[in-house]
């Protein structure tokens, strides 16, 4: 049984609510598997690396202040990573992270326990 305190239930809500967005869920799908959804990059592997924010900004079809924007609302919930290369930034899908959060959920909604 898990006890969750309120700072719990405001952390899994704000990260829920970073995944609510179709265009960063769909980046999330991607990123979930970047060589199947990406062509191979010249600096930076797809795995190893994450992906190029241009890969991202051209394959969802936005501007890339907009894709950067999504980008950082995952980041700021500890979903994707990012690292410089060049002048380029890469980002990495949390998966440990995504899994966590996706537990806690399932956690939350079978406890069987209301508050």
């Amino acid at each position: 049984m898990n006890d969750y305190l309120d700072r719990d239930f405001e952390s899994i809500a704000q990260s829920l609510s970073a995944l609510a967005n179709e265009n960063r869920l769909r980046i999330v799908h991607w990123l979930a598997e970047p060589e199947h959804h990406f062509r191979p990059q010249v600096d930076g592997d797809l795995v190893d690396d994450g992906v190029c924010v241009g890969f991202i900004t051209e394959k969802i079809g936005l501007k890339q202040p907009t894709v950067t924007s999504h980008m950082k609302v995952l980041q700021e919930q500890g979903l994707v990573e990012s690292k410089k290369i060049k002048n380029w930034v890469f980002y990495k899908l949390q998966t440990d992270r995504v899994r966590r959060l996706l537990g806690d959920v399932g956690s939350l909604a079978g406890s069987g326990h209301s508050t």
